[in-house]
């Protein structure tokens, strides 16, 4: 299948829908096209012959286009621009396509039985693409908004789990960063920037998540009921795992004020719309897909070898003026061999991670009816020598029906998937880095795990302690529509949701060192669940009105929204048995944790005004009022509303002679959105069970004081935007200047400690600001019949402040926060190099006391990046297409430094760097010598780790994906395709970070992985 038939496929649809709007009576006659007969057509007893032929544009044939007789019959081109229809002589045939200029033919003998078409691009419907926006959905040259969107075409394909990771350098204004290398992991993304205060990382600052109208998890799971996983995933795990990339059909992200304040409280960081795929009225189709693909860690640390490592500890015990080693220096007194060296990057995360799916996709339907059901499974292995790793299962059913007079529209869709994570308990990162080059070899003779006569910790014995997760989700949705009256629609959407997730932490004694003797006794399991429900409805009433010039849309609806959590922990230790190890209720000692159950409710009322006029001059007001059953009843209501308003200029009269100028638009809007993500009950008095007992009582402990005072956070949202498109749409470019405000900062206000409290949660009047520019590029630069060149680019500069904070510096927020600065930044001391008389380093003594310590740690780094953005480029030449993918981002972020002290005073190796170090023949050295106990050497290093040292550029450029496919069309099987491509992530990195990854530089955990990707999918 030509790439300019997927291309197209959208505007079959769209102008099928458009078919089936304008002419409700016509019925389908044939399986291969569409064929309708107006019922009330008059007889007519002309001559018919059978007219065939195909219809193509520039760039290759049209699937869906619309031809239409004078006496009213209609077909639709397929897939391979062919189409059938009966004619007479001297009828007019006209060939229709959105996006394309319209041809209107008198047939004549003369033209015989076969008529072939080539249509024009029409610059004028090109722009006409429908975006969604939520509860509306509206032409891309007519919105108002900020509104983003990336397609299956760029999502469906990647070698990744989560599909957030499939759009990271696509979307303007959209910072995401993977947080792991292992799969099923965590994904961080901000919106325009961190509105809210949050030190804790507790996700205020998440998008709203809607995946086919229903609202989702937007906060990362694994964090609760003891953080089972923590040590694997240290920024919890992503709810988007449950969702193949291959569902998706679309990702609309929301921005501004007027595409954000329809959802009130729950837009203020932005809204992510997620819609999977739908049925076509077409003939039955079926979809088979299948693809491995293969990772490894793009960059090992450059650590020190033996030779290297051997002279620093040497060099550590001369400068503490040790001469005879300790019996637990194994390393160099001769336990171990020294002249042994191991790579021990290689051994431990050096495998080759293998990622499997497959997949089988139904679609098929009429004019009426349309369905899509895809079955998908997924798994993956890791880069650590174990077979553990991640799974996952999903069904996506989609119905969609539409009833023979158009007044009924009802449109369902079901997801479920469910994944299981069985890793090790920690991440053996942190231990390929800090194992001596000269320890042991993992094995014995015999096979067994080497422990070295007990002066080695193997750290394969650790794959025995496993950290399991297992989830299921499911997301169930219904939108049903039906026209009341001439233009006026009852609308209402209703969903639920429920995901299950269950932790493992299981530690055997298998761990230990068989020579201590350990039994099951020692064996301990730790077992946390966490349920989330939710279920919504919304119904809604629409009217549409057009008076001459003038266009009127109203919508105004209501939302019931309620969540419930539920939560519960417990542990075992002591097993007569392995065998028994996840039976908690075998074990000897049993801990029940405190069980959790939280309850959230929420109402709202909205509406919206959409007004054009002459199709130039269009104003867009939304309102809401949204009750959360988080705040008390004096506060529990907020009013959120914005405008949004576009000027089309290219439609004005004294530009209709600029055919350089395509399209024109300016917009701009401004709104106030809220937030209430402060957590379920936090303005009552709330207790908790404590693990103490009194009199074999359990008792209460106070968690939280009553404070009903407090309301709804506020974020103010100004835009203005620029788009243009030149040269009959070749080059189409935006330019979009931002400005949020937020204000009434939900944070917990430091109380004095005889209070019994640290703090209660309270309005400040702290303020932050995010303000930035984003520029979009799109070019068409070679459009021919073989050749087609496509290049999209995106940049964004954001700017995030804290412009006030009354109370800060009494606060212990001060450790965080300063006034004038970024929220993502870190307090450092202020290094100054090393002193090469005293091989000491040396700080910056701020308060000149003579001394350093924590009052000198007042030098601010921002870990805010200066800017990020993408270049795709897509090349297509006949059946090859060839796409790829730059992600860029200027940033500073921690380095190497931050994570070692002394050099040579542990067991652990040392980046390479470290060879660099003082003494007495290296005075210019970067770090300060070898020693082995010395409390001065220790004190001066310390400050060292928390200094601005640690930190350095992390800017990178990376060739994000590259993919190379080709399309087969078999003639000999009617409407079958195959398409076999070739994908890279993460091949190619300029940067000059020395550390392992510039994107995610947590040390010790798994970077993001180079992954080669091979697939196929098979269309019948």
């Amino acid at each position: 299948m030509k790439t300019q038939i997927l291309t197209n496929y959208g505007y079959r649809i769209t102008m099928l829908l458009s078919f089936l709007i304008c002419y409700p009576n016509y019925a389908v006659s044939n399986n291969h096209y569409l064929f309708f007969t107006m019922p009330n057509a008059l007889p007519d007893n002309k001559q018919k012959i059978k007219l065939t032929g195909i219809v193509k544009d520039s760039q290759g044939v049209l699937g869906g286009v619309h031809i239409s007789t004078s006496d009213n019959k209609v077909v639709a081109t397929d897939l391979s621009g062919k189409y059938t229809i009966e004619i007479s002589a001297g009828d007019k045939i006209t060939f229709s396509m959105i996006g394309y200029k319209q041809q209107t033919i008198t047939y004549s003998d003369y033209h015989g039985s076969v008529l072939n078409i080539t249509l024009l691009e029409d610059s004028s419907t090109l722009d006409e693409i429908v975006i969604n926006a939520g509860y509306y959905s509206v032409k891309d040259r007519e919105r108002t908004g900020s509104i983003a969107r990336v397609t299956a075409k760029d999502i469906e394909f990647q070698p990744v789990v989560n599909p957030l990771q499939a759009i990271q350098g696509r979307v303007a204004g959209v910072d995401i960063t993977q947080s792991s290398g292992v799969a099923g992991g965590g994904m961080n993304i901000e919106i325009r920037g961190r509105n809210f205060l949050d030190s804790s990382n507790s996700g205020r600052n998440n998008p709203m998540y809607i995946i086919d109208g229903v609202p989702f998890l937007s906060n990362a799971m694994g964090r609760t009921n003891g953080s089972l996983g923590v040590q694997m995933f240290e920024n919890g795990i992503s709810p988007l795992n449950t969702i193949p990339p291959s569902d998706i059909e679309s990702i609309e992200i929301l921005k501004d004020a007027d595409a954000t304040a329809i959802y009130g409280s729950r837009g203020a960081n932005g809204v992510v719309l997620i819609t999977t795929k739908k049925g076509k009225s077409d003939k039955t189709q079926f979809t088979f897909s299948s693809s491995i693909a293969f990772s490894k860690v793009a960059k090992f640390m450059d650590m020190m070898n033996t030779q290297q490592y051997i002279q620093m500890r040497e060099e550590a015990f001369k400068n503490s003026a040790i001469t005879t080693y300790p019996v637990n220096a194994y390393d160099i007194n001769g336990t171990w061999d020294r002249n042994r060296y191991t790579n021990w990057q290689k051994e431990l995360i050096g495998d080759t991670a293998i990622d499997q799916n497959i997949a089988l996709g139904i679609q098929g339907g009429n004019e009426y009816t349309s369905y899509n059901m895809n079955l998908s499974r997924n798994e993956s292995t890791t880069v650590f020598p174990t077979d553990k790793g991640y799974k996952r299962n999903a069904l996506l059913l989609n119905f969609n029906h539409r009833s023979k007079d158009n007044k009924l529209i009802i449109n369902t869709s079901t997801s479920y998937a469910t994944q299981s994570n069985n890793l090790p308990i920690i991440d053996l990162t942190r231990q390929s880095l800090k194992l001596a080059p000269n320890a042991p070899a993992l094995y014995a003779k015999d096979g067994s795990l080497n422990w070295e006569n007990g002066t080695f910790n193997n750290p394969l014995a650790q794959l025995n302690q496993t950290y399991e997760n297992k989830t299921q989700s499911l997301v169930l949705n219904t939108n049903l529509s039906y026209n009341i009256l001439t233009n006026l629609f009852f609308k209402t959407n209703a969903g639920i949701t429920n995901t299950d997730f269950e932790e493992w932490k299981i530690t055997p004694h298998t761990i230990y060192n068989p020579a201590e003797g350990y039994t099951s006794e020692m064996s301990n399991t730790s077992k946390a669940n966490t349920s989330f429900k939710s279920y919504i409805v919304e119904p809604q009433l629409q009217y549409t009105k057009e008076i001459n010039k003038h266009a009127f849309d109203v919508l105004v609806g209501s939302t019931y929204q309620s969540n419930t959590a539920d939560g519960s922990y417990i542990r075992g230790v002591g097993f007569s048995s392995n065998a028994l190890i996840k039976n908690i209720g075998a074990a000897k000692e049993k801990y029940i944790g405190s069980t959790s159950n939280s309850e959230y409710k929420y109402i709202a009322l909205f509406t919206r005004l959409n007004y054009k006029y002459d199709n130039k001059y269009i104003v867009n007001l939304t309102a809401r009022r949204d009750g959360s059953s988080r705040f008390a009843k004096e506060n529990k209501f907020g009013n959120f509303g914005a405008i949004g308003l576009a000027w089309i200029f290219s439609e004005e009269s004294f530009l209709e002679n600029a055919s350089w100028l395509s399209f024109g638009k300016f917009r701009t809007s401004y709104g106030v959105t809220g937030s209430d993500n402060i957590g379920d009950y936090a303005y009552i008095d709330t207790y908790t069970i404590t693990s103490s007992r009194y009199n074999n009582e359990t008792g209460l402990s106070p968690t939280s004081l009553y404070n009903p005072g407090y309301k709804w956070e506020k974020t103010t949202k100004f835009e203005a935007a620029l788009e243009l498109s030149f040269l009959n749409n070749r080059f189409n470019t935006s330019v979009a200047f931002y400005n949020n405000r937020s204000t009434d900062q939900l944070i917990g206000l430091s109380l004095p400690s005889t209070t019994g409290f640290h703090s209660i949660v309270t309005n400040s009047p702290a303020v932050v600001d995010n303000r930035g520019w984003e520029f979009t590029l799109n070019t068409n630069i070679i459009a021919t019949q073989d050749w087609r060149w496509s290049t999209n680019f995106n940049i964004s500069l954001p700017k995030n402040k804290l412009i006030s904070y009354p109370g800060l510096d009494e606060g212990t927020q001060s450790s965080y926060y300063v006034i004038g600065e970024p929220l993502n930044i870190v307090k450092l001391y202020q290094y100054n190099g090393l002193n090469p008389q005293t091989g000491l380093y040396e700080f910056t003594d701020f308060n000149k006391d003579g001394k350093i310590d924590i009052n000198d740690k007042t030098l601010v780094k921002s870990l805010n990046p200066a800017f990020y953005g993408g270049l795709q480029n897509t090349i297509t030449y006949k059946d090859f297409t060839l796409d790829f993918l730059f992600y860029f981002k200027k940033q500073d972020n921690y380095n190497l430094n931050k994570n070692h002290v002394i050099p040579g005073g542990a067991i652990n190796n040392l980046p390479v760097d470290f060879v660099n170090r003082w003494n007495p023949n290296n005075t210019q050295a970067t770090y300060i010598g070898a020693s082995f106990n010395n409390a001065t050497a220790r004190n001066n290093a310390l400050p060292f780790v928390d200094s601005d040292a640690t930190i350095s550029d992390a800017s990178y450029i990376r060739l994000k994906n590259i993919s190379i496919a080709y399309t087969l069309t078999l003639p000999k099987a009617k409407n079958t395709s195959l398409k076999v491509y070739m994908q890279g992530q993460n091949l190619w990195t300029i940067t000059s970070y020395k550390g392992m990854d510039p994107e995610f530089t947590s040390y010790g955990y798994l970077p993001p992985l180079r992954t080669y990707s091979f697939g196929m999918q098979l269309t019948f």
